[in-house]
């Protein structure tokens, strides 16, 4: 088993910046990749960016491209989402998640509790 924990979300205006932080504990040798997930009120949840933990390559979905930067510290068994030029629409409950078999994996087996990230005009 993993256990995920996420912190750093919060409130911002838009244009602002915001950083969010993961911690793994458990069973993380298991794990082949870590990625960020958002569910806005009302709408399903979607993919942020994922990276792979060995290679440290990264994905990210169009929305968050170019201003969204997902990195880890592999040591740390931590990942972090730095976000700058943050829209309204990025307001959403943020989670971490991890998979054992890779990125492409639907749905991820480890999910965090979230942390809410709103983003005012």
């Amino acid at each position: 088993q993993v256990q995920l924990v996420e912190s750093g979300g919060g409130s911002v205006q838009a244009g602002g910046s915001l950083r969010l932080f993961c911690t793994a504990s458990g069973y993380t040798a298991g794990i082949s990749c870590m990625g960020w997930f958002r569910q806005a009120l009302g709408k399903e949840r979607e993919k942020v960016a994922r990276i792979w933990r060995s290679s440290g390559d990264a994905w990210y979905e169009h929305s968050s491209k170019g201003r969204f930067t997902i990195s880890q510290d592999f040591a740390k068994n931590s990942l972090s989402l730095a976000m700058n030029n943050l829209e309204p629409e990025d307001t959403a409950m943020y989670y971490c998640a991890a998979d054992r078999y890779g990125c492409s994996s639907h749905p991820f087996d480890y999910w965090g509790q979230g942390t809410q990230v709103t983003v005012s005009s």
